[in-house]
């Protein structure tokens, strides 16, 4: 991935493209980011740029991280995250540098990450869409797993899908497209819809595959 930037959901809306036609967007303040550190082949063994976003006080910093910042001439920042990238790609960016959403540009493809909404415990048929038993008065069988395995083994095995958390983990979506760039409020409007709730922290990367349209 050659580039990237963080930023925060802010929420979904909607515009008009040239042609009149409705297109759902979410819409994500992306930086500006700071260049907190830069890793290389020689020392790290890969090459690497951590960005940091979102200002907080420092009294809220562990020493550590107090430190860390320090070195790099940056106020302390919220959060931490490394963009993978070429050794000749790294040499453009230097410690302390600003990031902004010039980045990308207008019908760019990008990958985001984030992490899903948490839902709570959910039973197999709302996590895993399983199908439902017959519901006659008769069936001891409406909403329950079903089998979980041969009796040979007597346990359970590793993996079954079984109830229990349902979201809350790490998602990526490929191949968005970038409807606007707003260079002077650091926004980025994204078709369609993007993981997490409003306010959360994503990942916005150059996309990996090469779009199939």
């Amino acid at each position: 991935m050659a580039k990237g930037i963080l930023g925060r959901k802010i929420g979904m809306t909607q515009v008009f493209n040239s042609a009149g036609r409705l297109i759902p967007v979410t819409v994500v303040e992306a930086g500006p980011c700071l260049v907190v550190q830069k890793k290389t082949e020689d020392k790290e063994g890969y090459s690497a740029i951590q960005l940091g976003f979102d200002e907080k006080k420092a009294k809220h910093t562990t020493q550590p991280m107090k430190g860390h910042f320090t070195k790099a001439g940056v106020k302390a920042l919220r959060f931490l995250k490394e963009i993978r990238l070429s050794s000749q790609e790294s040499e453009q960016y230097k410690v302390g540098q600003t990031v902004t959403v010039d980045l990308f540009k207008e019908g760019e493809r990008v990958d985001v990450v984030g992490t899903a909404k948490g839902k709570g415990f959910a039973g197999v048929i709302k996590r895993y869409n399983f199908h439902r038993g017959p519901m006659a008065h008769g069936s001891n069988y409406h909403r329950g797993p079903g089998s979980l395995g041969a009796t040979g083994p007597a346990r359970v095995f590793k993996g079954t899908r079984l109830p229990g958390r349902k979201g809350g983990h790490r998602v990526t979506i490929q191949g968005l497209e970038i409807i606007k760039v707003d260079l002077e409020k650091n926004l980025l409007l994204i078709k369609g819809a993007i993981p997490g709730r409003n306010g959360a922290l994503v990942l916005i990367n150059e996309t990996v595959k090469a779009s199939s349209k």
